[in-house]
């Protein structure tokens, strides 16, 4: 992973190539897009594989947030929309970990992140045409990027998944 710090909605960066003290593992899930209460999505949303369901990802990896720290992993979400964005969904979702902000894509294009583009109204951090990750998680340790799922499917059981294979690979060390 590079050592690049990128804005938390917690305040301050957070590097993604470190993993914090106390933790063995860093699990980055990305993802497109949070949405808005009482704001469409945009048109074609559902058309786009792996597009909806950030809502139950960031959910699912909230309620296993604390099993995976007992495992030895801590957890923060990836997208490209600005941490004041991100920070009504962290607010209203209850996560207990950070989300961070590749909005300059210093992330994406260091490791060629997969992403899109596509129309936003906006309301959706300012909306017009912005670059969004498409769905993966990142395993980082020591440095290192140790595992990565992708595609990611179905994104409410993610988290789960995540976990099993946290907890199998924490056995066999």
């Amino acid at each position: 992973m590079p050592p690049l710090a990128l804005p938390a909605t917690r305040g301050g960066r957070l590097r993604v190539d470190t993993v914090p003290v106390g933790f063995d593992r860093l699990i980055v899930y990305a993802y497109p897009m949070t949405g808005l209460p009482g704001v469409d999505s945009p048109a074609g949303w559902d058309e786009i594989p792996g597009a909806r369901g950030c809502t139950p990802e960031s959910c699912g990896f909230r309620d296993h947030a604390a099993e995976l720290a007992l495992a030895g992993a801590t957890v923060v979400g990836l997208s490209t929309q600005s941490s004041a964005y991100q920070a009504e969904a962290a607010d209203r979702l209850g996560l207990p970990f950070p989300l961070l902000s590749d909005a300059r894509l210093e992330l994406a294009a260091a490791i060629g992140l997969p992403a899109f583009t596509i129309e936003l109204d906006a309301a959706h951090d300012g909306g017009g045409v912005q670059t969004l990750l498409k769905r993966l998680t990142l395993v980082v340790r020591n440095g290192v990027v140790e595992h990565v799922f992708y595609p990611v499917f179905p994104p409410d059981r993610h988290a789960a998944e995540v976990l099993d294979w946290v907890q199998a690979s924490t056995a066999s060390t």
